[in-house]
């Protein structure tokens, strides 16, 4: 019901011309990075209680499982809508992997308040051990890179080296010290940025934030291969469509096998990209432990399906299929972002690898 109602909401409110407009009006390749979105929209899907979806009921949210929340980001990625709807909700997981100390920020989040989180180093690692950021006497030094959506949220959940270890921060975007520097991504949907810490006093909400991180990313891998799976089927369905109606040699592309299989082929990988995130969102619900052997083969999987569907789908669309004026080079872009965000198919199948058969020296 909740995939089928936020189906209805971007079909209605949302159509991909309105995308088209708000994010590639301005054709000029050396325009300023902008974080556009539509920001009365975004009050609406608040207000329908969407941002609260993964926070606990003791935490004054709606406590949802992973399985629902995933369907309600797969529409998100069909609709490619700019928000900070994911990144919130990463940082959802995070804290409620925090156990009680996370409570106060989680009641924000169920307010209204959004976040993102600020764990990655200069480098883009994705081991969860890496960060720029340090903290002494309660101050954060230092700067957090590719952090999503930072121009559109209100919080930040910083990761940060500790005298004792690694620990979680919650801080105010606008708070005092800390500086948005805006990234040059090719992604036209969303915004990201590198952000500066600068004496910043920050609320530590766990000490542990090793341990906390590695329980919360099969949810956070997990998400982002269900944004890609709703986007490769936008790509899919629209391609199809197009070979269907567009005539060449007296026939529709559609009636040659050199384009008909390649589409099959897309269907197939979509199926298989779907099977494995929902199966990896019930083992975060209901088998733990088994939680991020099945996130990696969801991200494997969805990083492939991102990089096919893309190609196809501009393939198949012919000469109109790289002009700015058409449409799939939106989606193109974004699946490019989310091939690469929080680890490639290589990167997790090397996870994969370590957790099956063990680290090789």
């Amino acid at each position: 019901m909740l995939k089928d109602a936020a189906r209805k909401f971007f079909t209605e409110h949302f159509p991909t011309d309105k995308l088209h407009h708000m994010v590639a009006s301005d054709t000029n390749p050396e325009r300023m990075s902008s974080a556009a979105w539509d920001s009365e929209l975004w009050q609406q899907m608040v207000d329908l209680g969407w941002t609260s979806l993964a926070v606990p009921e003791s935490a004054g949210g709606i406590g949802m499982p992973l399985v629902a929340v995933a369907g309600l980001i797969e529409e998100l990625g069909r609709a490619a809508f700019p928000s900070p709807l994911l990144p919130t909700l990463n940082a959802t997981y995070v804290l409620a992997a925090c156990g009680g100390g996370g409570d106060a920020a989680l009641a924000e989040i169920a307010e209204g308040k959004t976040a993102s989180l600020a764990i990655t180093n200069r480098q883009g690692s994705w081991d969860i051990a890496d960060t720029d950021v340090q903290c002494a006497q309660g101050k954060l030094r230092g700067t957090a890179w590719f952090v999503q959506e930072a121009r559109k949220v209100d919080r930040l959940l910083v990761s940060a080296q500790t005298s004792s270890g690694q620990g979680l921060y919650w801080v105010a975007v606008d708070a005092p010290g800390v500086t948005v520097a805006p990234d040059a991504i090719v992604d036209l949907t969303r915004d990201q940025a590198h952000i500066t810490f600068e004496d910043v006093a920050a609320e530590e909400v766990d000490s542990d934030g090793l341990a906390v991180l590695a329980k919360a990313m099969p949810a956070i891998w997990t998400l982002l291969a269900a944004d890609i799976t709703g986007a490769a089927e936008w790509q899919l369905q629209t391609t199809v469509e197009y070979a269907s109606t567009r005539q060449q040699f007296e026939h529709p592309l559609g009636y040659f096998q050199a384009v008909k299989h390649p589409l099959v082929d897309v269907m197939i990988m979509i199926d298989q990209c779907k099977s494995l995130l929902y199966n990896a969102a019930c083992a975060y619900d209901t088998e733990p432990a088994r939680a991020a052997e099945t996130a990696h083969m969801a991200k494997a999987s969805a990083s492939e399906t991102a990089a096919f569907a893309s190609s196809r789908s501009v393939q198949y669309h012919g000469g109109i299929g790289f002009t700015w004026e058409c449409f799939v080079h939106l989606y193109f872009k974004r699946q490019k972002h989310s091939q690469l965000l929080w680890g490639d198919a290589a990167w997790h199948r090397a996870q994969l690898a370590d957790l099956l058969i063990g680290v090789v020296d």
